[in-house]
């Protein structure tokens, strides 16, 4: 039922959303190339919240041993990843129009790209062959190391200068108030998302782990 909650409100907010980027928010200077941000700017917030998700997550595993934090775990590193790949994307078409080039190695986009493979590697490992409850044991221990470079994403561009807007943000007069509007409409948007998205996603784990347990069974 929340995930069907969740999936009406998605619905409504993305359509929302998709509103407020094209007839309510002014045009910046850059023109209309300058909406992708209101895509691209959730998809990241989003994805470093699901990778927070994976750290608490696998924090709780260690102490508990409890699958289900196994479970939510891999369910926020899958959606996390996919966030990650479309912020990145997002950000690439954006990158092309504003600087001339899909891809600069520039600090923020340079911990970005790392931390979407830090966690593709984490997916990737979750899926070798391997003892469940050693997998799980070993999936939280790196879901925890993995979370060192989700602040050096965060603040990159306060530490080490950025041309990525984070980093130019301090020397601009700041955003109109509609683009603010703009902006919160796509966090809220892109949440109930990435929530229905979540619960879905440990519900088919909790299912897929349900089955393999009679199969086991049924061996026996």
């Amino acid at each position: 039922m929340k995930v069907k909650i969740l999936a009406v409100l998605a619905g409504i907010g993305l359509l929302v959303h998709q509103y407020f980027i094209w007839f309510y928010a002014p045009i910046a200077q850059s023109g209309l190339v300058q909406k992708i941000f209101y895509m691209h700017l959730p998809c990241s917030w989003w994805a470093l919240v699901s990778f927070f998700v994976v750290f608490v997550a696998s924090i709780l595993y260690l102490f508990k041993r409890d699958e289900v934090f196994d479970r939510v775990a891999g369910a926020a590193a899958e959606v996390g990843v996919l966030f990650a790949s479309l912020a990145l994307l997002t950000g690439s078409v954006w990158a092309r129009a504003e600087w001339g080039h899909w891809w600069l190695w520039d600090p923020k986009l340079t911990t970005a790209l790392i931390m979407w493979y830090v966690y593709a590697g984490y997916l990737v490992l979750r899926n070798t062959p391997m003892g469940r409850d050693r997998k799980a044991l070993v999936c939280a221990v790196l879901g925890i190391v993995a979370f060192l470079d989700v602040p050096l994403v965060f603040f990159s561009a306060k530490l080490w200068g950025s041309a990525h807007p984070d980093g130019l943000a301090r020397k601009s007069s700041g955003m109109e108030v509609r683009m603010w509007h703009t902006v919160f409409t796509g966090l809220a948007a892109f949440g109930f998302v990435w929530g229905a998205m979540l619960l879905s996603r440990v519900k088919q784990l909790a299912h897929h782990a349900r089955l393999e347990a009679l199969f086991v069974w049924d061996d026996e």
